[in-house]
């Protein structure tokens, strides 16, 4: 009997850790900016058992790519299976900051990433077409286009995060290629205030969207965090606020992600 016993204990155990999540490396096409764009795709333990999965969109930082996460954060494949989810790390380009920009028609990630590749990926997996069942999230430049897309695009998205996102850009006029997309900001002033994520707050619908934002105290951008979250406090916008020592790093963003990801999970379930 005890040999029994220790050999379905043994089998049981052998079959938790044989499964795994799926990572695909896919092609998707942009008609916007025609040309292939490539993406990572996460598939959870339980995808070929589901009718349809939940899909949170993961964004790189200025200077990333698509294979970021999977990369330098491979852990969130272990919590794609826990919490039974598809994970999309899209590629948003070399500082594009996910805008549709006025001044360089090659850039045109907003249309990319909320409408082109949505389509292509419901289109080629188990998900579910809603916003219930979409949320978006990301670091940096990819944590300022994680909220700039869902507030804009509220029908497309549920829930959005952001990781030491860069949520007021006007502190900034020289950095990080925004004013290759934007125009510079003493000559085009108009598209930075309208473009900045602290300033399109009045664009949220009441319970539209569930939102969590996180930052370093350490991080350059916390201070613009702050302030983000002092304005959605006096709006009454209902959100998740998240701070703790450390910088703009991974480091910060391995442990980040993983709350991120509890926060998608508990808006999933609550649909």
């Amino acid at each position: 009997m005890k040999k029994y016993i220790v050999s379905v204990l043994i089998l049981t155990v052998f079959h938790f850790v044989a499964a795994a999540a799926v990572t695909d490396t896919v092609e998707t096409y942009s008609a916007a900016m025609k040309k292939n764009i490539k993406a990572v795709v996460i598939r959870p333990d339980g995808y070929s058992r589901a009718q349809a999965l939940p899909v949170v969109y993961l964004l790189h930082g200025y200077s990333g790519n698509y294979a970021d996460w999977i990369t330098k954060a491979p852990e969130i494949t272990k919590i794609a299976d826990r919490y039974n989810l598809i994970i999309v790390c899209p590629d948003g380009g070399f500082g594009s900051w996910y805008w549709d920009s006025p001044a360089d028609p090659s850039f045109q990630y907003e249309t990319y990433v909320s409408k082109e590749l949505v389509q292509w990926i419901d289109q080629r997996y188990k998900t579910i077409p809603s916003n219930k069942g979409r949320a978006i999230t990301g670091l940096s430049m990819g944590g300022h286009g994680a909220l700039y897309l869902a507030i804009r695009h509220q029908d497309v998205f549920g829930a959005a995060g952001s990781m030491s996102g860069g949520v007021d850009i006007r502190p900034f006029p020289h950095n990080w290629d925004m004013a290759k997309r934007l125009g510079t900001y003493a000559a085009a002033p108009e598209r930075w205030e309208k473009n900045t994520v602290i300033n399109m707050l009045h664009l949220i619908q009441p319970n539209s969207l569930a939102l969590v934002i996180d930052c370093g105290t350490g991080d350059f951008f916390y201070a613009v965090n702050e302030k983000l979250h002092e304005q959605m406090v006096y709006r009454n916008i209902a959100h998740d606020y998240i701070t703790r020592p450390g910088v703009h790093n991974w480091e910060y963003w391995q442990n980040a992600v993983e709350y991120q990801l509890l926060f998608m999970h508990r808006f999933f379930n609550r649909q």
